[in-house]
């Protein structure tokens, strides 16, 4: 941590908001398979990040030339530790409010559930059904993102 990256920073965007990530953003939701169906890892914000105090995915700012599944790989890692290796993005959706800036959120199936605070940024990190989701409060960019997002988790679980 406190490395600064070339993606940090905000940026005024073509519609007129300003937002964190100079290259655009992007998080990743990871989900494992339970015998009573899916959980998902939340992630509690610390009162030092934007919104603290409401739960979100891990995610952040791209740097330059990084994809997308790229950066929220890495911003997770930094976040919430090591990932397991045998994961499996099973979609993604996207939240472009101007032409200039984007989030994108994945959702990426792993073998087991992982993951503590491991900076500033996150006071929890707690796998959660798809129900118990709904029952916090959630960041304002994920509350909006969420029916999509349940919807990739819920085909995903059909496919298994």
């Amino acid at each position: 941590g406190g490395v600064r990256r070339s993606g940090d920073g905000f940026l005024r965007c073509s519609d007129g908001h300003v937002r964190w990530g100079v290259y655009g953003a992007a998080g990743v939701v990871f989900m494992v398979g339970f015998p009573d169906g899916p959980r998902v890892m939340l992630q509690k914000r610390s009162q030092f990040a934007h919104e603290g105090g409401t739960w979100s995915c891990a995610g952040g700012a791209l740097d330059h030339g990084e994809t997308a599944l790229e950066g929220a790989l890495r911003e997770a890692s930094e976040e919430i530790g090591a990932i397991p290796s045998g994961l499996a993005v099973v979609g993604h959706t996207v939240f472009a409010p101007a032409d200039d800036w984007s989030y994108t959120t994945f959702v990426v199936e792993v073998p087991g559930v992982f993951g503590t605070s491991m900076n500033f940024e996150t006071d929890a990190v707690a796998w959660d059904t798809l129900d118990e989701v709904e029952a916090r409060p959630l960041h304002a960019g994920f509350a909006a993102a969420w029916p999509e997002i349940r919807r990739i988790i819920e085909s995903a679980g059909a496919d298994a």
